[in-house]
């Protein structure tokens, strides 16, 4: 789910009160609160709505919702970003921008410009820096990298990449980078369109694999951002076709034979990602198993949207039929923009959609 960014001129009380909005929810069981904490809560990641609903949940635990919400890691760093003297709010700027280590900052620089004899030589004079990690506020991605995850420019900076990316990774590999940031780089690149744009996607999933990275790690990203040549290169690295991954790709045969043995967790993100890429009989399949239609996206799987809102933005026009038919309520809200399915389909201008999403009577009330 992507963080909610703040306003220049934040206010404190007005966060605060987001905080006690959010505990009344809570009180109140509204689905929407449970995902936003779910999503942002360190405790509740793994927990189902009735294990959020019975537990006790203090006004700390809703600031510290309601920070992670807004890309900081606790209600005190909120608070000081919100207090601070100094303007303006450099959030907006670039990430290779917001960059005070001196050190650091020159590093990026090198790996932009491709400058492979010059970040070899800083890196030998200040071997420490292909560990250090950089610290960016406000985020919902991307909030501690080390230098190796900027290889992917994802998020975008510069919208380009140097055409040997590929040598400069390998050069910050051989400096020591640790097994986490292989990990992070591989998923990085893997959901990144300018990677696959510049066609070094697939050398840089060869490159991080070789040097360990675990292709299974980026399988999800990659098929939620519908990057389906990473995806294939990640399965000739090893990585396991499991049962998400059957239903976002559409594999039928491979689908059934998967969902006896998945779990609910499997079972619950191969409905949204069906969903999204509009793979009707997958679904189908999902929804006769007992799918609930109404439950909101698994986190990683754009958890603030349902399968209905997934499918009316991308024109999956009898996928949505069926999962209206069975069930889909049409006036859930996303938790992002407050907008229901047919507001959804309204923003992609599907007109037709649109409107019969509109004239189907409403049966249900969210709370």
């Amino acid at each position: 789910m992507p963080v909610r960014h703040l306003p220049p001129n934040a206010n404190l009380d007005h966060l605060k009160h987001q905080a006690k909005d959010l505990r009344k929810a809570h009180s109140a069981h509204q689905p929407d609160a449970a995902q936003r904490i779910r999503e942002f809560h360190p405790r509740f990641q793994a927990a189902a709505d009735p294990e959020i609903f019975s537990a006790q949940f203090s006004l700390a635990d809703a600031q510290l919702s309601i920070a992670r919400e807004h890309g900081f890691a606790s209600w005190t760093r909120l608070k000081a970003h919100v207090e601070k003297l100094t303007p303006p709010d450099r959030r907006e700027l670039p990430r290779h921008e917001q960059i005070d280590d001196v050190l650091f900052s020159r590093a990026v620089e090198l790996l932009d410009a491709g400058d492979e004899a010059g970040l070899r030589a800083l890196l030998q004079q200040h071997p420490n820096l292909v560990h250090q990690r950089v610290v960016f506020e406000g985020a919902n991605y991307f909030r501690n990298p080390t230098l190796l995850e900027f290889i992917a420019e994802n998020p975008i900076r510069h919208g380009t990449l140097p055409p040997n990316i590929v040598a400069i990774a390998e050069i910050v590999l051989n400096a020591g980078a640790e097994p986490s940031a292989t990990n992070e780089a591989l998923g990085l690149v893997c959901s990144g369109r300018v990677p696959r744009e510049c066609r070094v996607q697939l050398p840089l999933i060869d490159l991080l694999c070789d040097y360990g990275a675990d292709p299974d790690t980026a399988l999800q990203p990659a098929l939620g951002h519908g990057e389906f040549e990473a995806v294939e290169a990640l399965f000739l690295r090893g990585a396991k076709l499991d049962l998400p991954a059957a239903a976002a790709l559409g594999r039928t045969e491979a689908f059934r034979q998967l969902l006896p043995l998945a779990d609910s967790n499997d079972r619950h993100r191969a409905l949204a990602l069906a969903s999204q890429f509009g793979h009707i009989e997958i679904v189908k399949a999902l929804l006769d198993s007992g799918e609930d239609p109404n439950r909101y996206n698994p986190v990683g799987s754009h958890s603030h949207s349902t399968p209905l809102h997934q499918a009316a933005l991308a024109g999956h026009d009898d996928l949505v039929r069926l999962l209206v038919e069975r069930g889909a309520r049409l006036d859930m809200k996303d938790i992002l923009w407050q907008g229901t399915p047919a507001d959804w389909a309204a923003h992609e201008g599907r007109t037709e959609l649109e409107a019969w999403l509109r004239a189907q009577p409403d049966t249900k009330t969210q709370p």
